[in-house]
């Protein structure tokens, strides 16, 4: 997750200096959508979430299209969103010090709104992963392209092992996470601080850091600042990532449908598989949604085709935009909300909804951060965890003296 001001495009592709660039935000406001659905289905506890049909389509199309495409992407942006901080500290006249000291103070306050995040609503936070991943490699933002591919392979490669290493015999798995059945706040902050101190940095080397590497190389050539100028970049890389997304899932998918039987085995492998696919999968809906906001944003110019778009289509995307534009408080509104509807110190629908009502929690959630963000998009006014983490990582005095 960005701050506003990391939108700010500073490169002719985005229409002026000032003018925020469609792609990042649109972006992070779709996969906030995601996000939800998969976090919405963390905290079913119930013996079977998948019971009938509408369950199954639900799981099919998520395993397929959603879970764990979502958090490769919005790595992706991290990435990006840095590189953007240190060409806007170098067009004020900053160095790489100034840049270095900006970014890890960044990285101190998501480390720290991460924590608070993880242990008293949701332990699978990501702010955590994302501001651990600025403070150990923030040397990459000004890194070489061999440099970032490297690191991005090993580390993938590292994460494959891992995973492979990691599927048990008996197919393991199933239960619970501990502080989801937890019946007090109290006990359940307790085990979430131990789950969110485990999974921060497993998450922030296994799973973010290959695309964040990613998003910094994008940076450096403005893939999304600029989508009109590197279309058949982003053609290929839609069709190379969701094609190996989907065709990774979809085994995971049909399985867990119950389309056929697998073993206890097997479906361990065909999970791993599922989240292997996750990076280039994320890469792709990257993709796809830079090529949507490039043909979207040539109505800036002429007069197709945003101009000619009906006028419930141009408020559905401005209004999704605003969601990006403060993806951070929607991020955090949704685990309020789901912390709210499914634990057992809330309304207890963890244990009793199936995958259908959870997906249905999800958008409804989601459909309510597009209204109020849009709402203070008309106000002119930032979310409420943006402006607090402006205050906590603006310098109190400028970073940069005048001579």
């Amino acid at each position: 997750m960005v701050s506003e001001a990391e939108g700010r495009a500073q490169g002719p592709g985005a229409g002026g200096p000032g003018r925020r660039s469609l792609a990042p935000d649109l972006a992070r406001g779709f996969m906030l959508l995601f996000i939800a659905l998969v976090n919405a289905g963390f905290f079913l506890t119930g013996p079977d979430a998948v019971r009938d049909l509408a369950d199954r389509l639900v799981v099919f199309v998520q395993l397929t299209l959603v879970t764990g495409r979502a958090v490769p992407l919005f790595a992706l942006l991290f990435g990006y969103g840095a590189v953007m901080i240190a060409r806007r500290v170098r067009a004020s006249g900053g160095g790489w010090v100034q840049t270095r000291i900006l970014l890890r103070r960044r990285g101190w306050v998501l480390l720290a709104l991460g924590g608070v995040h993880g242990v008293l609503l949701l332990p699978v936070d990501i702010l955590g992963a994302y501001g651990l991943a600025l403070l150990v490699f923030v040397g990459l933002v000004r890194a070489r392209d061999v440099t970032l591919w490297w690191t991005a392979g090993v580390l993938a490669a590292v994460s494959a092992a891992v995973h492979a290493a990691s599927v048990p015999a008996d197919g393991g798995g199933g239960a619970a996470v501990p502080s989801l059945v937890e019946p007090s706040f109290a006990a359940a902050t307790v085990e979430r601080f131990h789950e969110w101190t485990l999974y921060t940095p497993v998450t922030m080397l296994l799973v973010a850091m290959p695309v964040i590497a990613v998003g910094i190389w994008a940076g450096h050539r403005r893939l999304l600042e600029e989508p009109a100028a590197h279309r058949p970049l982003l053609r290929a890389a839609a069709g190379w990532g969701l094609g190996v997304g989907v065709l990774s899932g979809l085994p995971d998918a049909l399985a867990t449908a119950g389309a056929f039987a697998a073993g206890p085995r097997l479906d361990g492998a065909l999970a791993v598989l599922h989240d292997l696919g996750g990076w280039a999968g994320g890469i792709g809906w990257a993709a796809v949604l830079a090529l949507f906001a490039a043909r979207w944003e040539r109505g800036s110019t002429t007069a197709a085709p945003a101009e000619r778009a009906p006028r419930i289509a141009r408020t559905a995307v401005t209004a999704v935009a605003a969601v990006g534009e403060r993806s951070l408080s929607c991020y955090l509104w949704q685990s309020l909300v789901f912390t709210a509807v499914f634990a057992p110190y809330g309304l207890g629908l963890g244990a009793s909804l199936g995958a259908a009502g959870a997906a249905a929690v999800a958008v409804g959630t989601w459909l309510a951060s597009v209204a109020a963000a849009e709402a203070l998009r008309r106000a002119g006014r930032r979310g409420p965890a943006e402006v607090l983490v402006r205050r906590l990582v603006r310098p109190r005095e400028p970073l940069v003296q005048p001579c």
